[in-house]
């Protein structure tokens, strides 16, 4: 018989972005922390900022669940690995409840929820509406079969209006309201072109969460947001993950303010595969690790810090040295960025980079190429050979005019494609986001040659 887990969870949804979702989720988190619930965390789509906040609230990892990017059982795998053995899990959505790829519900929030068993917790402003927020919530109740949305949470309400909103919702809906959040300016959390601020950037964090929570046990039924996370079926049982090899290739992953866009489930593949994973700062450390065999240079923010990483010149020539000397490296979006010969600043000042690969970046003023896409190599490289695909997300609004032309990228929806990327034996830079479980074999490949990286330097010190 098939082993099942059961962990109580449940998805944090709303009619669209900017209700709320992010600090609920947080507040959440904090609140059954505080219970004692051992809760862990998990993000809808491929957003890299929320995880870093429930981390931060946590003091563990967040996972990116997509099911663009994977299959549904790929997704309750992943959800069932990383939750074993915690008492709750909390699922942030993204977007609206139905917004999906290329106008679909695809990949939506609805569609996680359907394919992991998981109850919505609908998140809902009420300003300016009454009795129609309940045609509004009725309608996105009975939108798709099943409906997954278990129970409401008014945000951004005062006590009166709760007052009398919640019988009304609860007639006209049949659904339960668990309770409401007043608007609290101070917990807010500012934005800027790629999203929220990051966790180490927002002063008082902690405090601003600790605040969110005690307001939640005051106004929310916790009782009844756990009773709807309890109802969630159990999941099948992912096996349990065996132990990382111990003497396996060292792959450098940057890890600062710069550079703090992951999936962390990227991070795992690498390690089951044998990669023992280092961390640093392409800031503040003078070169990369020295037990390194390859390079992970993630995305993030490189065009907020480009002087202090211009001003790092034995990391730019420790990272330049080391590609042209063969060791395998794979860079996104940011890192990519890092490996040109300069960036432009958000004031127009141009800052040299390692100078690796040919041409400068610089602000389009709007996000470039913006989505889902599936990429496809035209030739044969560090990811795979010629015809490899997997799937990618872009999300920048720098740009530069020379991008490479060593894979296809093609939106899921349409016609629309582009060329995109460079890659030879040992490298791979380009602006898309990869995800692995997309198709493991392209973080196959990357640690095979780590490894073989590894032997050659070391068939170099006997001699």
């Amino acid at each position: 018989m098939e082993e099942r887990l059961d962990l109580p969870r449940l998805l944090v949804a709303a009619p669209a972005s900017g209700s709320g979702k992010t600090t609920v989720t947080c507040a959440l988190l904090r609140a059954f922390q505080r219970r004692g619930l051992d809760p862990c965390a998990f993000k809808c789509g491929p957003d890299y900022i929320d995880p870093m906040f429930h981390r931060e609230v946590l003091g563990l990892p967040s996972r990116n669940l997509d099911l663009f990017f994977s299959g549904e059982d790929q997704a309750r795998a992943l959800l069932s690995s990383a939750g074993r053995g915690r008492g709750v899990a909390v699922l942030g959505g993204g977007m609206g409840c139905y917004d999906g790829v290329g106008g679909t519900e695809r990949a939506s929030s609805w569609h996680l929820a359907r394919a992991t068993g998981t109850p919505i917790l609908l998140v809902v402003r009420p300003q300016g509406a009454a009795l129609t927020l309940a045609a509004m919530v009725r309608g996105l109740a009975r939108f798709r079969s099943p409906g997954m949305i278990g129970g409401l949470l008014l945000n951004g309400c005062s006590r009166g209006l709760a007052e009398l909103l919640t019988p009304m919702l609860q007639r006209e809906t049949g659904l339960p309201v668990l309770g409401w959040l007043p608007q609290l300016p101070d917990c807010a959390i500012a934005s800027r072109h790629l999203g929220l601020l990051t966790p180490g950037e927002v002063q008082g964090l902690a405090d601003k969460v600790d605040r969110l929570a005690s307001q939640l046990e005051e106004t929310v039924d916790l009782e009844g947001v756990l009773a709807l996370a309890r109802s969630a079926a159990p999941l099948p049982a992912a096996p349990s993950a065996a132990p990382p090899e111990p003497e396996g290739p060292v792959v450098a992953v940057a890890r600062d303010r710069a550079f703090c866009f992951y999936y962390e489930d990227n991070l795992d593949l690498l390690k089951k595969l044998g990669a023992r994973i280092r961390y640093f700062s392409p800031l503040r450390d003078q070169e990369i690790p020295p037990e390194a065999s390859a390079l992970y240079l993630g995305g993030g923010y490189p065009e907020l810090h480009a002087k202090a990483l211009s001003e790092n010149k034995t990391m730019l020539s420790s990272i330049r040295e080391a590609i042209r000397n063969g060791m395998p490296c794979i860079a996104e979006c940011g890192g990519y960025l890092y490996l040109k010969e300069s960036i432009e600043d958000p004031d127009g000042k141009r800052w040299e980079m390692t100078g690796v690969l040919q041409g400068s970046s610089q602000d389009t003023g709007k996000l470039g190429r913006f989505g889902y896409i599936t990429v496809t190599a035209k030739k044969g490289g560090l990811l795979g050979p010629e015809g490899t695909q997997f799937r990618a997300h872009e999300f920048h609004h720098w740009d530069s005019p020379e991008n490479g032309t060593d894979f296809q990228a093609k939106k899921p929806v349409g016609t629309r494609g582009w060329e995109c990327g460079y890659t030879t034996e040992s490298f791979y830079a380009g602006f898309p986001h990869l995800y692995f479980y997309s198709n493991p074999e392209i973080a196959e490949h990357f640690v095979k040659q780590a490894q073989s990286w590894r032997e050659a330097i070391w068939e170099i010190q006997k001699e």
